[in-house]
Order: structure tokens, then C-alpha cells, then sequence
């Protein structure tokens, strides 16, 4: 984990998939502070780097404001928030909600339909028949899979923008943004601390990172990747100073059945644990569509993750199959990393 006294090991684990930032030491006029906070039912990690500690503490705290801020109006799991209600409402009538949670929406609904599904937000509404406490001893009946995602379809929400609206169509369903939300809080802190005049730090919101400016010594910051078939091995190092990385990865939450490996992330469309992919790293300026896209090319898969990728030239990927072999997309400078 991320600890911060001058030499820093910065340590986040997200889906079986750890993510490493190393801070060097400080030898500038500025400091670096970091807080540990749970928000958005989620561990999120803040750096900031500024030109006395009292500034640095004084932003954080606003950081946390802010996401705290943010999973009120987007929770899924609070009743209260505007998308609980939202949910409460389903197959009944259409929620009005702010225009910050309609373009998110908006933006959430326009990945689902780029994606076929692939990541759909609708997801919440599924029944999760897969477990992968080590409680499973068989598998689901194909009929079980198929009714638990009867209520996941992400064609049955209606967004009404003239009236800054939300309809489900069916009762029963559900949306939820999920780590989408969490990038989207990191990218808002980001933004907020530009704006605040903060010329470096770091918001990690449980593995989707959003990195700017330099570590006070002048370096960029290091994103160590972790080799996913040893975890105690780095597969990479990779130099970033403005831009986030999201890593989706399912290697270690599986199931074995007659000797074939189902991992926990679920395809929408279909009920059934992804296979093909073992992790996917996403590069790119937004922490949310990082997040977006790792997921949605898990998936996908390799080629038809690669092709929608390259539609976006602005993000980039490393992906590695079941059998260990690693993938990048064309875009990427892999000579920029410490492999």
C-alpha cells in the first residue's frame, strides 16, 4: 500500500491486478502528502504534491469532499441518491436528475452502444448466479444464466435531454456506473486541482489512476504493471506525468469446471464469465473511459477490442491472453517502458 515518508511505495491491487507507483524522494522546495479514504464503497488513494504540507492536506481534503460529493448523486446502492431513484422508478416513470448525472449518463449509455453491450450500464440489474468464493460446486443451468440477465438491457433506457430525465422501461432493472464512477471522480479531482493551481499528484480511486504533473524531485511518475501469472514479478514499468491508466483483469477471482477456467468478469449479453483475456491495461487523458474501455475489451476480446480501440487514437492498451501472451495496440510506444 501506499506509503508516503520521503521514499514511498504507492501499492494498489484492483481485480487480482496490482498497480505500483514509486515515488521518489522529495529534494525539491515542495511536499508530497497522501490519504487512504474508503468513498464511493471503494479505496481511494490521493497524492498530492504542493509547496507546503498544509496546502497539500487542505487539497486533499477537498478531494475527498468532492468525491463524497459525487457518490451521493450516483450511488446506486443508496435509495436516496438520483440514481436510486431512478432505479425505484423503473418501469413506472422517468427520474428527473441533475446535468451532471445526465451527461454521465449520457456518455455511460453511448459506451454501452459503441460496445454492442460489451459494457453496458444496465449491468446492475443482473443476478449473480457466479461466485467465486469457492462457494460454487457446479455450474449454473444454461437456463439459469439466461433468466439472470433477463433485466440487463441497456436498449431500455430512455435519457430525455430536453427534460434532463432517466426512464427504465422495464421494472426490475437497474443502472449502475460502478468503477465508470470512480474514474470519473478521479478525472473531476484532477480537474479541480489544475484548476486550483496544484501542478502534480495522483487520484486513485481502487485502480483507475489519473496522474498529472512531475514527483517533487522533477521525474515522472512510474506505473509499475504486475506480471498477472506471478504476482510477485513487474511484467512493466511505465512513465507517465499527465493521464490516467486503468487495469481490468480477472486471473485471480475464477472457477474451474471440467478443467475450463470461468472468471468473474461477466459478459452482459450473455451471463457468461469472458474468457481469451486475462487482464487489459488502458492509457489515455480520461481516467472514466480508461475504465470504460478495459472492461469493455475484456469482453470483447483481443481483435474485436483491438479494432474498437483504434477508433480512439488517444488511448492505448496492453492486454494479456489466458496463455500468457502479450498484446498491444499499434498506438502504444513500448519503448517508453521498463520492461
Amino acid at each position: 500500500m501506499l506509503k508516503i515518508f520521503f521514499l514511498p511505495n504507492f501499492c494498489l491491487k484492483k481485480f487480482g491486478y496490482v498497480l505500483l507507483v514509486f515515488v521518489s524522494l522529495n529534494t525539491s522546495a515542495q511536499v508530497l502528502r497522501k490519504r487512504t479514504s474508503k468513498l464511493m464503497g471503494a479505496r481511494f488513494d490521493i497524492t498530492i504534491v504542493a509547496k507546503d504540507s498544509l496546502t497539500a492536506e487542505r487539497n486533499i481534503d477537498t478531494c475527498i469532499a468532492e468525491i463524497t460529493r459525487i457518490e451521493n448523486l450516483i450511488s446506486d446502492w443508496k435509495n436516496e441518491t438520483q440514481i436510486g431513484q431512478v432505479n425505484s422508478n423503473a418501469g413506472v416513470k422517468a427520474i428527473k436528475v441533475s446535468p451532471e448525472v445526465f451527461k454521465l449518463a449520457q456518455r455511460a449509455l453511448h459506451l454501452s452502444k459503441i460496445t454492442n453491450g460489451g459494457f453496458d450500464i444496465s449491468f446492475a440489474a443482473m443476478d449473480r448466479i457466479w461466485k467465486f468464493d469457492g462457494s460454487m460446486t457446479e455450474m449454473p443451468s444454461p437456463e439459469a444464466v439466461k433468466k439472470s440477465v433477463e433485466k440487463v438491457g441497456y436498449c431500455n433506457i430512455i435519457l430525455d435531454a430536453k427534460n434532463s430525465t432517466i426512464f427504465l422501461k422495464n421494472k426490475g432493472m437497474k443502472i449502475g456506473f460502478g468503477a465508470l464512477g470512480e474514474g470519473y471522480a478521479a478525472d473531476r479531482c484532477r480537474d479541480m486541482m489544475v484548476a486550483r493551481g496544484i501542478k502534480a499528484g495522483i487520484v486513485n480511486g481502487s485502480g483507475d489512476i489519473q496522474t498529472w504533473g512531475k514527483q517533487p524531485d522533477g521525474k515522472d511518475w512510474n506505473i509499475g504493471i504486475t506480471n498477472p501469472m506471478r504476482e510477485d514479478t513487474i511484467f512493466a514499468v511505465v512513465p507517465l506525468k499527465q493521464g490516467a491508466v486503468v487495469t481490468s483483469g480477472s486471473y485471480e477471482k475464477f472457477v474451474m469446471f471440467n478443467g475450463k477456467r470461468y472468471a468473474h468478469i461477466i459478459n452482459p449479453a450473455t451471463g457468461y464469465p469472458v474468457t481469451g483475456l486475462c487482464s487489459v491495461t488502458v492509457f489515455g487523458p480520461s481516467a472514466e473511459k480508461a475504465n470504460g474501455f478495459s472492461t469493455s475489451l475484456m469482453v470483447l476480446g483481443r481483435e474485436k477490442g483491438l479494432k474498437l480501440l483504434s477508433k480512439y487514437p488517444q488511448y492505448s492498451c496492453i492486454m494479456i491472453t489466458d496463455d500468457g501472451k502479450v498484446v498491444t495496440s499499434p498506438n502504444i510506444d513500448v519503448n517508453k517502458f521498463k520492461l
